[in-house]
């Protein structure tokens, strides 16, 4: 029976024996650390990485990062277990799937938290940031970076959501996270978990309605081409996290770690650049496409999320969290 531990086996397995083509392919006293990544080849945290790696290699020959972009080593989740048991060295995951794992990562995914994008990298490149890049050594990760994702909107195939009322009837694909689940059954819609993987054919097929994400994603994932109405909810700003296995990072030495670690804080800027370019590209492209785009009635969202955000900061870390993060707004 091909069950979660079976799969994880396998793929461990699999990620700790390379093809000859792979080994011939390097040199050979080369290591090859491998990352896992869902996102195309030219999106902007795939860049970072890619940035990441020249950098190390420059500094050292012998060691590499290669990433697997694509989903070409899974689902997120999964890439997370590889990562914790040391036969991924990297992984770049969205935030909402590291929730449960670390209840720090909760405050990231909550709705309506974060003002806007410089708000958010200002709350990041802080010291919450730094607390919440710690907080994943518990679970035998070491946090690398928080790669911002930008504001989070909703989009369907049947009309434009205005207000609350709107998300009526609609079943929407969210995260399969806790947090996106409640936040969406708040606003008044349908929440629908899946994997990011399975949303194109889900709206092709009617099995959802619609979904919610930023704009790279919208428009890289071709969802755009089904789900023609956007609205811009700015519902959640939940970022992804860079993590790296502190496994391999034992294996591969003080030097070599530290120099990864580094880099990942350096390339912040580069994979910045590289996500405002691709927001402004990918908005064009979907509006040339004919979507419908229209604001929303922030202040109704955020009167519909309330009773549900308030529930969370009963939980005394995350309401410290969530005043130090409005103290920066």
């Amino acid at each position: 029976m091909l069950n979660r531990r079976n799969l994880l086996t396998g793929l461990a397995a699999t990620l700790a024996a390379p093809t000859a083509a792979a080994l011939a392919a390097a040199a050979p006293a080369q290591r090859l650390l491998r990352v896992a990544e869902v996102h195309v080849s030219d999106f902007p945290t795939v860049k970072a990485m890619q940035w990441m790696n020249a950098e190390l290699m420059a500094s050292y020959p012998d060691t590499a990062l290669r990433v697997y972009h694509s989903g070409q080593l899974g689902r997120e989740k999964d890439t997370i277990e590889l990562a914790r048991i040391g036969a991924l060295a990297c992984t770049r995951v969205h935030s909402s799937a590291l929730n449960n794992a670390v209840p720090a990562t909760r405050i990231m995914s909550l709705p309506y938290v974060f003002d806007s994008t410089d708000h958010m990298r200002r709350v990041y490149d802080s010291p919450v940031g730094a607390e919440i890049l710690a907080a994943f050594d518990r679970i035998g990760l070491i946090g690398l970076a928080i790669y911002d994702s930008g504001s989070r909107n909703f989009y369907n195939t049947r009309h434009k959501i205005e207000g609350p009322a709107d998300m009526h009837g609609l079943k929407l694909r969210v995260p399969q996270s806790d947090i996106f689940i409640e936040t969406v059954a708040a606003l008044g819609g349908n929440p629908t978990p899946l994997s990011y993987g399975e949303v194109f054919s889900s709206l092709q097929t009617h099995l959802i309605d619609g979904a919610e994400n930023n704009w790279p994603s919208f428009q890289t994932s071709q969802q755009y081409k089904i789900a023609s109405y956007w609205s811009e909810s700015e519902h959640s700003f939940a970022p992804d996290i860079l993590l790296m296995s502190k496994k391999v990072a034992a294996e591969i030495g003080a030097d070599r770690s530290e120099f990864i670690i580094d880099a990942a804080r350096r390339s912040l800027p580069v994979m910045r650049e590289a996500w405002d370019a691709q927001v402004e590209k990918s908005r064009r492209i979907v509006i040339d496409a004919g979507a419908q785009i229209n604001a929303v009635d922030k202040d109704a969202f955020r009167k519909a999320a309330w009773p549900m955000l308030e529930q969370h900061l009963k939980d005394p870390e995350i309401r410290r969290l969530y005043e130090a993060i409005r103290a920066l707004a």
